[in-house]
């Protein structure tokens, strides 16, 4: 069965319109006046190939929606009230938590505690989950519940809180995969045909019971996290590796480890100190895995061939991501890349290293940059700097962080604005094609030969403004 879709304006390749016809799951010719088993006309309507979100944790994602938002707070007094009316409006089931997402707390006029937290909702487990997942926020029920009982603050940073996000996703799988596949069916929606899942969970056992169950609205890549990697290597699995029983659609990611932290919860680990924490035990943000403690990972993973994807926000957690890959020699990512030294940029090409990043989150963070990165952010998200360097770029939301729409990101990426508001660091901004490139999995145009994946929009996305492609149709 083949089909033919006609009239189809292919994006990079001139304003002629041409025919597609798709067969086998690949692109089996382009031009004019080819034949199918079943036509669509397009009727001029623009065709890119499938986007690609390099970096999701789509559970996240999936419960986040079902969560009291806080997103628009601007202070912890407002984060509680939020959370108080949620209780009297719609309270959770007996024995469950009352969970939020999405607080921002870099430049609260007010310091969020469990004191404050419980002056607002005492008679159940509360907690506020922070919009890049790097930090928890628990009423006095909620930290006893989860094993934090007397807690000093009630805040919860990096290796205390995950145990905590993990604990809020024990849900039945039943309830969590159909969650996902909702998910999953409106990214579709929006164009992505594949994303790099770095769910902290056992993610290859979870992908093939989905798949098995009928899943098959996108492709998938599942990474792996340090407390599965034995296991990995012991099933003989490698980057890449296409996973039996899942029509080809779910493949073995990169193995995923986090080293510091990150901006909005001042954990990112930077060579210069956070205005404010100068007496603090994390003046400079934290480094969880030391450098050595890094290459020994590194080393164990790639010689089983599964690619390391580093977790590094900060310039000196960057360093050292950089430095262990230079003493492995192997290839692979670093996830966020989000400030970075001058004298590090040319490495990432040097040593064949991708900058997996998500500009959306430099809008989000652009106004606690410039308090907690003054002076420094020139070398904050530096897509441009790192395209200029020869850097392999590679896009994404890390959705529930930022939201799981390819668009969004391609419109930070090419504008460096939302809101209205100047662009932030506009020298930073990159073309459509490079954006473009840097969302289809290594596929600049629509050619014959190539999986179908294709994503068929009313406007040209080289060509459309930047506010503009956020509402790609």
């Amino acid at each position: 069965m083949s089909l033919l879709l006609r009239n189809a304006r292919i994006v990079g390749s001139g304003d002629a319109p041409a025919d597609i016809l798709v067969g086998g799951g690949s692109i089996a010719a382009i031009g004019r006046g080819l034949s199918g088993d079943e036509s669509v006309d397009l009727e001029g309507r623009f065709v890119v190939p499938g986007l690609w979100d390099n970096h999701v944790h789509l559970a996240q994602h999936a419960l986040a929606q079902r969560r009291v938002d806080l997103s628009t707070t601007t202070s912890a007094a407002q984060a509680a009230r939020l959370m108080a009316e949620a209780f009297r409006d719609t309270p959770p089931v007996a024995g469950l938590p009352l969970v939020g997402f999405g607080f921002r707390d870099g430049l609260w006029p007010d310091a969020p505690s469990a004191a404050l937290l419980d002056s607002y909702v005492d008679s159940v487990p509360v907690v506020l989950v922070s919009g890049d997942l790097h930090c928890c926020w628990l009423n006095s029920i909620a930290l006893a519940r989860f094993g934090y009982g007397g807690h000093a603050t009630g805040i919860l940073r990096e290796d205390e809180a995950f145990p905590v996000t993990a604990a809020l996703q024990d849900v039945p799988d039943a309830v969590l995969d159909a969650w996902v596949d909702e998910a999953a069916q409106a990214a579709a929606a929006r164009g992505i045909v594949g994303l790099v899942d770095f769910e902290m969970a056992d993610n290859i056992p979870a992908w093939s019971r989905r798949f098995a169950a009928g899943f098959d609205s996108l492709r998938v890549a599942a990474a792996a996290y340090t407390e599965h990697l034995e296991g990995a290597i012991a099933a003989g699995r490698f980057t890449g590796e296409v996973i039996a029983g899942t029509d080809g659609l779910l493949t073995m990611g990169p193995f995923k480890v986090l080293i510091d932290g990150s901006l909005n919860t001042r954990t990112a680990y930077c060579a210069d100190v956070y205005p404010g924490l100068e007496h603090s035990d994390r003046a400079h943000g934290i480094l969880t895995v030391p450098g050595d403690e890094l290459t020994a990972l590194m080393i164990r993973a790639s010689a089983a061939g599964l690619l390391p994807a580093v977790h590094a926000i900060g310039d000196e957690a960057n360093r050292i991501a950089l430095d262990s890959f230079e003493v492995v020699g192997c290839r692979g990512r670093i996830e966020h890349a989000q400030l970075l030294l001058d004298a590090d940029l040319p490495r990432f090409a040097a040593l064949g290293v991708a900058a997996s990043v998500q500009p959306e989150q430099a809008m989000d963070d652009r106004g606690v940059a410039d308090r907690y990165w003054a002076g420094r952010t020139g070398r904050a998200f530096a897509l441009r700097s790192l395209l200029s360097a020869g850097a392999e770029l590679l896009l994404g939301s890390d959705a529930p962080v930022a939201p799981l729409d390819p668009w969004v990101t391609f419109a930070a990426a090419i504008g460096r604005s939302r809101d209205g508001l100047e662009p932030w660091h506009p020298e930073q901004a990159i073309s459509a094609a490079e954006a473009l490139a840097a969302s289809t999995n290594g596929r600049s145009r629509v050619s014959a030969g190539d999986a179908a994946d294709l994503v068929v929009v009313e406007h040209d996305p080289l060509a459309v403004a930047a506010d503009d492609i956020r509402r790609m149709p």
